[in-house]
């Protein structure tokens, strides 16, 4: 009886793989039977219009766009010490650093004022910060 059981079993499980593939495969695929008009277009996974692909973002890009949420949800001074700690820990941030420091200083000047924005000045990557305050506010 084990010896049948097995035999089975093993059966199953080279069987069931590709029982299931095929299914699923079948599932997102069809064949108009009947028309061939724009509503019964589909969209396959081999679709021309699949291959375009969605623009990654750099790291910097995200660390600025999050940075610049924190100053507004608390204040620069926040950000541009989250900023250190990030350059400390990602190195290759480094050169993005003054960009992106000055991006919070303009960003700062819209949303504090240019008197209050400078009062968070601190030397975070050679004082870009102060000089995004400076062209912004000037």
């Amino acid at each position: 009886m084990t010896h049948t059981a097995r035999r089975i079993g093993r059966t199953l499980a080279l069987v069931l793989p590709v029982v299931l593939v095929l299914s699923g495969t079948l599932a997102v695929t069809r064949v108009p039977w009947s028309t061939s008009g724009p509503e019964s277009q589909i969209l396959t996974a081999s679709s021309e219009t699949v291959n375009v692909r969605a623009k990654s973002r750099a790291p910097q890009d995200i660390l600025r766009e999050k940075l610049l949420l924190e100053l507004q949800e608390k204040d620069p001074g926040v950000a541009l010490t989250h900023l250190q700690r990030e350059v400390e820990r990602r190195p290759s941030l480094a050169r993005h650093c003054m960009s992106i420091a000055r991006a919070l200083g303009r960003a700062a000047v819209v949303h504090y004022g240019p008197t209050r924005a400078q009062s968070y000045s601190r030397p975070v990557c050679d004082t870009s910060y102060a000089s995004g305050v400076a062209q912004q506010a000037g």
